[in-house]
C-alpha cells in the first residue's frame, strides 16, 4: 500500500511512534525498525526529537504533501516521545488555518475518480514504459527539500519557532562530530554542550529529513574543521555493513570527495534501551581513539561478539535547580495516572517546567510502573530515565525484597515507603542493603500505612491520591495548601 500511495503521488502524512520489529522476539518497545523497514517505499522521512517538535515537523509535513504529492512518514521514538508529558506552548487551530493552501486542498478534492471527469489511474505497465515511467518521477523528490524548507520557514514566520532539516549543536570548530536521529540527538546535544564548556571541541549533528536526503545541505551543516563523524543508528540490519543512516552519511562523503574525515557507526537504544550522557561521552572517547572502533554497540555489555564501548560514570548534565523524582508503583494501582495529574497541576499552576515520563513492562495491569519525574526553573531536555532521584516512593512494600530501591536515590533524598509495617518492624523488615545505602547517602526514610487510610476513607485500595498528597508535602514543589486544594479540584474532574 505504501509503495502504491507513492507511485501514484497521494498526498499522505503518517505519524509514526517508532517501534522495535519482532525478531528474535517480540518487543513492544521503542527503536527506528519500523520506519527504517520502510524507507525503500518513496515516502519523505522526516524525524522528530521532542515532544514540542512534534506539533511543528506534523504541520510542515501535512504543507509539504498538499503541495508536492509526496507521501511523508513524520516519525518520533515510540514511548521516549510519543509517551513524554512535557510542558509546552500549543499551536492553535487559527494560526494552523491561515497556513493552509486551499488551492492544494482543492486541486487533491479534484483528483478523485469521478464519472464526470474520468481518468486512467492504476494501470499496468510492461517493459517498454514501465522503467521510463518510475525515472519521470524523479522530479517530485527533486523539489521536494527545498519545499520542505519553504514550508518551515512559512511556520517560522508565523509562530517563531524553526528547525534547520540539518542542525548543529555544539562548538563552531569542532573536530568530533556525532550524527544521529530522534529523542537520541537531545542527549547528545545537551552532552557536547556540556564537554564545550569544558574546552573540547566536540558537536551533534541532528538529521530531521532522512529521505530525501541531501548530501549539500547535511555538509553545509557539519563544521568544516570535522576530523571525524560516529553514526548513531537506533536499529540494526544483520548482515550488512553498516545501518541505514551510517550509509548515507558515508556515501555522502564518498560522493562529495570527502575522503579525510574518518566515519565510524554505531548502534544505541534498541527496544527502549536506554541513551544516557555517559554513553554519548563513550561515543566522543571511542572517537578520539587513535583507531577508533568502527562499528560498535553503546548502552548494553555484549559479550559474546563484543562490540560494545565501556560506559563510564553517570554524568549529570540538567539544569541546576532540577528536582528527580520516581514513584514504584503497581500496574493498575491508579500511581501512573496520579503522577500525570501531579504534573500538569505543576505545570499549569506554577512556572516551573515540568516532565514525565512512565515505564512499563510488557504486562502493565499487575506489572511494575515506575513514573520518572522531574520539575525545575529551566526547560528540561532529558529523553532518558531518572538515575539521580531527589525523591523516591515505594508504593508496594514487598518491592524493598524483591529489587534495589534506592540505587538511584540521591545522596540526601527522601524515601517514603507505602507499607503495613510499624516504626519498630521496619528496623527487622528493610533489607541489609536497603539500610546501608540508606545510611550512607543520608536519605531521610518515611513510611505511611496508605492501603489501611484508603480503606478507611471508602478508596478500598487506590492509594494513589493518598501518596500524591504524601509527595506534594514531602517534595516542596509547591505550597501544600494550595497543592491538596488543586488537587481537590482535579479528583472531581477526574470522577
Amino acid at each position: 500500500n505504501m509503495f502504491k500511495i507513492a507511485g501514484e503521488l497521494l498526498p499522505c502524512v503518517m505519524h509514526v511512534a517508532a517501534r522495535a520489529l519482532a525478531t528474535q522476539s517480540l518487543s513492544i518497545f521503542g527503536d527506528h525498525s519500523d520506519v527504517m523497514a520502510c524507507r525503500s517505499t518513496g515516502w519523505a522521512m522526516f524525524a522528530s526529537e521532542t515532544v514540542e517538535m512534534i506539533q511543528y515537523h506534523a504541520l510542515i509535513s501535512h504543507l509539504v504533501t498538499m503541495e508536492c504529492r509526496v507521501p511523508i512518514q513524520h516519525f518520533f521514538d515510540g514511548f521516549r516521545t510519543s509517551h513524554e508529558v512535557d510542558k509546552i506552548k500549543l499551536l492553535d487551530y487559527d494560526t494552523i488555518k491561515s497556513m493552509i493552501d486551499w488551492e492544494t486542498v482543492k486541486a487533491h478534492h479534484e483528483s478523485a475518480l469521478n464519472p464526470r471527469h474520468p481518468h486512467m489511474q492504476g494501470q499496468s505497465q510492461g517493459p517498454d514504459i514501465f522503467f521510463q515511467a518510475c525515472e519521470a518521477g524523479n522530479s517530485h523528490y527533486e523539489s521536494l527539500i527545498s519545499c520542505f524548507e519553504k514550508k518551515a520557514a512559512l511556520v517560522e514566520e508565523k509562530t517563531g519557532h524553526r528547525f534547520a532539516l540539518y542542525g548543529y549543536d555544539g562548538h563552531p570548530e569542532a573536530e568530533y562530530v556525532i550524527v544521529v536521529m530522534g529523542s537520541g540527538a537531545v542527549t547528545c546535544s545537551e552532552t557536547a554542550a556540556h564537554l564545550v564548556e569544558k574546552g573540547q571541541k566536540v558537536g551533534v549533528l541532528k538529521v530531521r529529513l532522512f529521505r530525501p536526503w541531501c548530501p549539500k545541505r547535511f555538509l553545509a551543516a557539519l563544521p568544516a574543521t570535522t576530523k571525524r563523524v560516529c553514526v548513531l543508528d537506533r536499529t540494526k540490519e544483520p548482515g550488512s555493513q553498516g545501518e541505514p543512516l551510517l550509509c548515507e552519511v558515508a556515501a555522502t562523503f564518498h560522493i562529495m570527495a570527502r575522503h579525510e574525515i574518518i566515519c565510524v557507526g554505531g548502534r544505541y537504544g534498541l527496544g527502549s534501551k536506554e541513551f544516557t550522557p555517559n554513553m554519548v561521552v563513550s561515543c566522543y572517547e571511542n572517537l578520539m581513539k587513535e583507531t577508533p572502533k568502527p562499528r560498535f554497540t553503546v548502552g548494553i555489555t555484549d559479550d559474546v561478539t563484543h562490540l560494545s564501548l565501556p560506559v563510564g560514570e553517570w554524568l549529570d548534565v540538567l539544569p541546576q535547580g532540577t528536582t528527580e523524582c520516581m514513584f514504584y508503583g503497581l500496574g493498575s494501582d491508579g500511581t501512573v495516572g496520579a503522577n500525570k495529574s501531579a504534573v500538569k497541576l505543576i505545570a499549569l499552576n506554577t512556572d516551573l517546567y515540568t516532565q514525565a515520563y512512565f515505564e512499563y513492562d510488557a504486562k502493565k495491569s499487575g506489572g511494575v510502573t515506575i513514573s520518572h519525574l522531574r520539575f525545575g526553573p529551566k526547560p528540561i531536555k532529558a529523553p532518558y530515565n531518572v538515575r539521580s532521584a531527589d525523591y523516591i516512593a515505594i508504593h508496594k512494600e514487598s518491592y524493598v525484597q524483591k529489587y534495589d530501591m534506592t540505587r538511584y536515590l540521591k545522596s540526601g533524598g527522601v524515601c517514603v515507603v507505602n507499607c503495613t509495617w510499624s516504626k519498630e518492624e521496619i528496623e527487622s523488615k528493610l533489607p541489609a542493603t536497603m539500610k546501608a545505602l540508606l545510611a550512607e547517602k543520608k536519605a531521610k526514610l518515611f513510611i505511611i500505612d496508605a492501603t489501611k487510610i484508603a480503606v478507611k476513607a471508602g478508596l478500598g485500595k487506590r492509594i494513589n491520591m493518598i501518596m500524591q498528597s504524601v509527595f506534594f508535602k514531602l517534595s516542596g514543589v509547591m505550597p501544600l495548601k494550595e497543592a491538596l486544594d488543586l488537587l481537590k479540584g482535579s479528583i472531581k474532574k477526574m470522577y
